[in-house]
């Protein structure tokens, strides 16, 4: 019986998107492949005109989970911004994992330098 419950929780575990271990990010690799993602994310203050108008999020201090999860969000279509998409479209797991320990590493820049 314990054998069993143990099986159907690893069948489980596996089943369950997120609950299986993520790619181990490396900030060092992130930091050279973070270099698309400062051309708007690098800018405190920025404000994008495409496709509306809105603040670009900052990244700095941001936890790399959330990241993770919005990377494969736009590259799967779960999030709709065009540019984004387009990014995420060419990331491997790895380089989301990279660029995620990169920018959770770093530190939160003030709207106002």
């Amino acid at each position: 019986m314990i054998r069993l419950t143990a099986i159907c929780l690893a069948i489980g575990a596996a089943l369950v998107p997120g609950f299986t271990q993520a790619a181990e990010g490396n900030p060092a690799a992130g930091k050279t492949k973070s270099a698309m993602c400062a051309g708007c994310h690098g800018i405190p203050g920025y404000k994008t005109a495409f496709p509306v108008t809105y603040s670009v999020p900052k990244l700095g201090g941001q936890h790399a989970a959330y990241i993770v999860k919005a990377l494969q969000g736009y590259k799967n279509g779960d999030r709709t911004h065009p540019s984004m998409r387009a990014i995420a479209a060419g990331l491997t797991e790895q380089d989301m994992a990279d660029v995620a320990a990169y920018y959770a590493t770093t530190a939160v820049q003030s709207a106002s330098k």
